[in-house]
């Protein structure tokens, strides 16, 4: 593509005429066939949760998180109303359709609509959704609305960068890595080197194919197991 210049012969990016501000991600609930992902509710969905996550005994998947493990239902349910209830971040609790209990939890953040740039972060999926096709279209759910349903033009994933599970995921799931901000916050006490990746408007939909194709009932045998996985998928529609 030809680079743009301006009256002074300066390179400039791409215009957008037509770019107006989009929406906020609207409180309602996200359909799939596996799960429904919907805004959280303690009342509703704190007793689901907390259950999910205390089956961590040692903890292991909060290392990377600002909060918990929860010593108690007590401490639980006061991270929920002081960290899960507001706009931004927006959480969502992540529903298993066929049992009805929540599994685990994501979050909208970060939200610029005038830019069009939104976060997916504080995922936090319990070891019964963890490597499983409930947490995969969870994901899809939430990209589908940021790009279908909103109009975002990217969509953002950070991660601690020596958390290898979150990079491999973000990988897994479609997201390009970009680099890494060193000394980027504080938390827990220690320093965080922060890993950043990005989605765009413009790779979605062979995203999108590439997450229903895997998805689909035909894609699993009898037992469950994937026939194609999902980088695969990803692989073959960026070739």
């Amino acid at each position: 593509m030809r680079t743009r210049l301006n009256d002074l012969g300066q390179p400039i990016g791409p215009a957008l005429p037509d770019w107006t501000p989009v929406a906020r991600p609207p409180r309602t609930p996200m359909e799939g066939r596996l799960c429904r992902v919907e805004p959280i509710d303690p009342a509703r969905h704190g007793d689901d949760l907390f259950a999910a996550f205390a089956e961590d005994r040692d903890g292991g998947s909060f290392t990377y998180l600002g909060a918990g493990p929860f010593a108690d239902r007590a401490a639980f349910d006061a991270w929920m109303a002081g960290t899960c209830l507001g706009a931004d971040p927006m959480f969502h609790a992540i529903v298993d359709r066929p049992s009805g209990r929540a599994l685990g939890v994501a979050a909208y953040m970060r939200i610029e609509p005038a830019v069009g740039v939104i976060e997916v972060g504080h995922v936090n999926f319990s070891l019964a959704m963890q490597r499983s096709a409930i947490a995969t279209e969870a994901m899809y759910l939430m990209m589908r609305r940021v790009f279908e349903e909103l109009g975002y033009r990217r969509y953002e994933w950070k991660c601690d960068s020596l958390n290898a599970p979150s990079r491999s995921a973000a990988e897994r799931f479609g997201f390009t890595y970009e680099g890494l901000f060193r000394q980027a916050t504080v938390y827990r006490g220690r320093s965080r080197d922060t890993a950043w990746f990005s989605m765009l408007d413009r790779e979605w939909p062979s995203l999108r194919c590439a997450y229903e194709a895997w998805l689909s009932e035909s894609n699993f045998d009898a037992q469950g197991r994937q026939r194609v996985s999902l980088r695969d998928f990803v692989a073959r529609l960026r070739a």
